[in-house]
């Protein structure tokens, strides 16, 4: 049977794409291309755990939500992305001297430790550290 086999995409909407590009250039290390940005599988960290999850949640989850927005619009986004990070504690320090809004919240599980940032859109992002 023919089936998906990943994640092809990720498009957000913003009324400034190219401040919003630029800004996951700057605070997350995208490297920019003339189609955006493209993540290759070759340079997976660590080894063997390639792999892309795709969930579908309740409407009413407060997994995506947002407790510090006034915003009704961002307090309950509709998307959240999780990016794979090497290094989420190093990340965090350097986004944290850039004044990116972080996430009190950690959680840290058996295949891996999250948190929780806002790009310049006000959207929650998950980044994920795996382990091997």
């Amino acid at each position: 049977m023919a089936r998906v086999t990943g994640i092809g995409g990720v498009f957000l909407r913003s009324t400034d794409p190219k401040r919003l590009t630029a800004w996951y250039a700057e605070h997350l290390g995208f490297v920019l291309t003339d189609y955006g940005v493209t993540f290759e599988w070759t340079d997976e960290i660590p080894k063997g755990t390639g792999s892309t999850t795709w969930s579908a949640f309740p409407c009413d989850t407060k997994y995506f939500d947002c407790e510090e927005s006034a915003d009704t619009f961002r307090a309950r986004q509709a998307v959240m992305i999780n990016y794979r990070v090497d290094d989420l504690d190093g990340l965090l320090h350097t986004l944290s001297h850039a004044g990116v809004w972080i996430d009190h919240k950690r959680d840290d599980q058996p295949y891996g430790k999250f948190a929780w940032i806002k790009d310049c859109d006000g959207n929650r992002v998950e980044l994920w550290e795996p382990v091997a």
